[in-house]
């Protein structure tokens, strides 16, 4: 049957959204990892830790989150849901824990691209040496050498990050900083998402979800995941591919678990249409 194809296709490219977005945890880590080395010249201590690795915690924690949504929303049933409810709890609070953790790495990120130093310097050729990295984009970098120190603007002159060997010119770190904002903005959002997505489930497991309540819930998401399209569009145009492809990603991974939550809440109310009915009979 034709219906039969189409919610098998459908569920083929879910799991496949899903897969990739387990896939950019290890692009993050890599690109983390490189970006690290750089912003602590002196290595990452414990309590940088969710600072230098912030999007590569939070991306491993949300996917986590992603698929505990989906087997309360999707794969296991209500009775099932409340025989696992402790276990998956737990986990849950885990997740929450690291993402808080790593949203206080962006927060911190952010402010830290205001801890610079003014560098006197005519030329960034008077910077070379064997450390020295040039700040492209935000966790992005390229070593200062005597073959690219000619290409760097001079007019606004250059700092230095505090505590590192990175030198930026006003204008790349004007836009890291914008970026650095972008990711503060859309880790906040995902958090008001969240938890108005543990409302639904909560809700609709105790008695279902009134309409009212549904209503009032999807204009406020709409807003929200308008804010979320907004940041996926400015990276896009910020060239910073990585950040578009991840939130376009977790965009349609997040509209599944919505359309998981209206096929359930449909479910409930037909069951329970069915129930009255035949006690009515």
């Amino acid at each position: 049957m034709p219906s039969s194809r189409f919610f098998t296709f459908f569920q083929i490219f879910k799991y496949c959204i899903y897969s990739l977005l387990m896939l950019n945890v290890f692009i993050f880590l890599n690109d983390d990892w490189a970006a690290s080395g750089h912003l602590f010249a002196g290595g990452v201590a414990l309590g940088d830790l969710f600072q230098a690795f912030s999007p590569t915690i939070d991306t491993a924690s949300w996917v986590i989150l992603l698929l505990l949504f989906e087997m309360e929303t999707y794969v296991l049933s209500d009775e099932q849901v409340q025989q696992y409810k402790w276990r998956l709890h737990g986990v849950r609070f885990l997740s929450y824990f690291f993402i808080l953790l790593s949203f206080n790495g962006y927060w911190d990120k952010a402010f830290e691209l205001y801890e610079v130093q003014v560098v006197e310097a005519s030329s960034a050729c008077q910077l070379v040496d064997n450390q020295t990295v040039y700040l492209i984009t935000l966790d992005e970098f390229e070593a200062l050498t005597n073959h690219n120190c000619n290409d760097l603007p001079t007019e606004s002159g250059f700092v230095r990050l505090d505590g590192t060997h990175i030198i930026a010119d006003a204008v790349a770190l004007e836009a890291a900083r914008r970026l650095a904002w972008v990711d503060v903005i859309n880790a906040a959002v995902w958090l008001l998402i969240v938890v108005m997505l543990e409302l639904d489930v909560w809700l609709q497991l105790r008695d279902g979800i009134s309409r009212a309540v549904f209503i009032a819930s999807s204009a406020s998401k709409v807003v929200l995941y308008g804010t979320l399209l907004a940041a996926a569009v400015y990276w896009g145009w910020a060239d910073a591919f990585i950040d578009f492809w991840d939130a376009f990603l977790w965009l349609l991974a997040f509209v599944f678990i919505e359309m998981n939550i209206v096929t359930w809440r449909e479910e409930t109310e037909a069951e329970d249409e069915a129930q009255e009915h035949a006690a009515a009979t």
